[in-house]
């Protein structure tokens, strides 16, 4: 398997999205519900450190991007997400799309995601997508050794196959929504 040449190489602003109530819904997440999501996680990865998670859709193998599956709060959210989602993603112009994996992370102050790469092969497809409902000025999402602020209502496309890392040094949470995308009638080859 090899990546797929229309992932960005660094960061790519996607543009300024309408979160419409989504950081009102975010931030009424009950701590009880973050931590019951967040020990069920399927993503346990010891780069995220302490870096908590609500898993709505995640990849069924780490071997392949093609197949996902639901997880409980996606019925839930979905209304409240994909607006979003397809908002972010529509410069892309793809007719037919799937979003395999998508997800809320929340890094609270003083937090770290250690330099990783995403390296499993389910990885090296589909466009790595962050729009931050909350953040500080103090969080910096590192690309490589370069530093980037992302912005609340703003959506960006991540490197995920280079290192990157994020740091919070500031008072609040960050939460992020991540989701993944790809054409899927883009051929493989």
């Amino acid at each position: 398997m090899h990546a797929n040449p229309r992932k960005t190489s660094s960061i790519l602003h996607l543009g300024p999205v309408a979160l419409a109530g989504l950081v009102e819904s975010v931030l009424a997440i009950p701590e009880s519900v973050w931590d019951e999501e967040n020990a069920a996680k399927p993503n346990k990865f010891d780069a995220l450190s302490s870096t908590r998670h609500i898993v709505f859709r995640f990849v069924s193998s780490p071997l392949h991007w093609g197949q996902s599956y639901d997880r409980p709060l996606w019925s839930q959210w979905q209304e409240r997400l994909l607006p979003v989602m397809e908002q972010a993603t529509k410069s892309y112009g793809y007719a037919r799309h799937a979003y395999p994996r998508v997800m809320l992370a929340r890094m609270a102050p003083g937090g770290v995601i250690h330099p990783h790469v995403d390296a499993n092969p389910a990885a090296l497809w589909p466009h790595k997508i962050h729009i931050p409902p909350t953040t500080n000025d103090k969080v910096t999402f590192f690309i490589g050794d370069e530093g980037h602020k992302l912005e609340v209502g703003k959506a960006y496309e991540v490197n995920n196959l280079g290192k990157h890392a994020v740091t919070n040094e500031g008072d609040t949470d960050r939460i992020h929504l991540i989701f993944e995308y790809y054409d899927l009638d883009q051929s493989e080859d």
